[in-house]
C-alpha cells in the first residue's frame, strides 16, 4: 500500500476562483451606518450567489475575507464562468433594486468588483492570485469604469482578469455575455509600479465605447512607433490633400446606407446584409 505523497514546496497549489467587491466611499459613511450598510451588502451578495447557482460557498467559508468596505470570496474554480455570467448581471440588477427601495437615510451602495482565478495555498488560501484580484478591484481602470457607470445611472463596474476572460467569455461559457460587451484595458494601481495586468471592463447596460471615454489611460493602445519613410511620404500626401480647395457636396440619405466606425471617425458605405 502506497503512502500519500506529502505536498512539496514546488507543487502548484489547486486553483480557485476569486471574487472581490469593494464599496465606493465606504469610509465617508457615518460610523453608525457602516455596519447596517455592510449587512445590506452581505444580504445582496447572498441573494445573487443563490440566483447564480453558486451555492457551495460554505466549505470555503474560511476563505471569506472581510475588507470592511468589501470582501474577498474564494470559490471552487469551476464557478469562474458563473461569477462573470450570470453573477455580474444579477448583481447590477440587485444594486439597482436596493437603491430604489432603500430608506432615504440609508447610504447608497456602489460597487467595484473583480473576478480572477489562480492557485492558492490551503488552508489560508494565500497566493499571488488573491493579491492580484485585490489590485484589480483597486485599479485606476475599474475606478474610471465606475465613474462611467454612475454617470449613466448604474451602480456596478467590474474588472475581469485576462485569464478568466479567456476561459469563460472567449471560450463560450457565458451565455448572455459576448466579447463585444467588454472593454480591454490595462489595470494599474497607484503606488504599485510592479503591477500592470490586462483586464476586461464590464458595466451592465453600458457599451465599451462609452467606458473608453472615461479611462485616464487607454491601456489597450500601444505607443506609436516612429514613422518610416513610406509613412512620412503618405502623411505629406494627406497634408497636401487637406490644403486643396474643398468641394462642397450634398449628401442624400438612403435606407441602404450604413455607418461604420473606424477608430474615432465614421465612414459611410453600402448596407451589408
Amino acid at each position: 500500500m502506497t503512502s500519500p505523497v506529502e505536498p512539496d514546496a514546488v507543487d502548484v497549489p489547486p486553483e480557485h476562483a476569486l471574487l472581490v467587491v469593494d464599496m465606493k466611499e465606504y469610509s465617508q459613511i457615518p460610523e453608525a451606518k457602516m455596519a447596517p450598510a455592510r449587512t445590506d451588502l452581505d444580504d445582496i451578495l447572498a441573494t445573487v450567489f443563490a440566483q447564480s447557482r453558486i451555492e457551495d460557498i460554505t466549505p470555503l467559508d474560511s476563505a471569506y475575507k472581510d475588507r470592511g468596505d468589501g470582501a474577498i470570496f474564494v470559490l471552487p474554480a469551476r464557478h469562474a464562468a458563473r461569477l462573470v455570467d450570470p453573477f455580474l448581471g444579477h448583481l447590477g440588477q440587485a444594486l439597482e433594486r436596493y437603491d430604489q427601495t432603500r430608506l432615504a437615510s440609508a447610504p447608497r451602495i456602489r460597487l467595484r468588483a473583480s473576478v480572477h482565478v489562480g492557485p492558492l495555498t490551503p488552508p489560508e488560501h494565500r497566493g499571488d492570485a488573491a493579491v492580484d484580484a485585490c489590485r484589480l478591484v483597486d485599479s485606476d481602470a475599474v475606478r474610471d469604469a465606475l465613474t462611467a457607470a454612475l454617470d449613466h445611472h448604474t451602480l456596478l463596474a467590474a474588472a475581469v482578469s485576462d485569464t478568466v476572460f479567456r476561459r469563460t467569455v472567449r471560450a463560450g461559457r457565458t451565455p448572455a455575455l459576448r466579447e463585444r460587451q467588454f472593454l480591454k484595458a490595462t489595470a494599474r494601481v497607484d503606488g504599485k509600479p510592479g503591477f500592470e495586468e490586462t483586464c476586461w471592463l464590464f458595466v451592465p447596460g453600458l457599451v465599451p465605447a462609452v467606458i473608453r471615454t472615461y479611462l485616464a489611460v487607454d491601456g489597450d493602445v500601444a505607443p506609436p512607433e516612429p514613422p518610416g519613410p513610406a509613412t512620412q511620404q503618405a502623411t505629406k500626401s494627406r497634408e497636401a490633400d487637406v490644403l486643396k480647395p474643398s468641394v462642397n457636396q450634398k449628401g442624400k440619405a438612403s435606407g441602404k446606407a450604413r455607418l461604420v466606425q473606424v477608430g474615432g471617425d465614421y465612414i459611410t458605405g453600402p448596407e451589408q446584409s
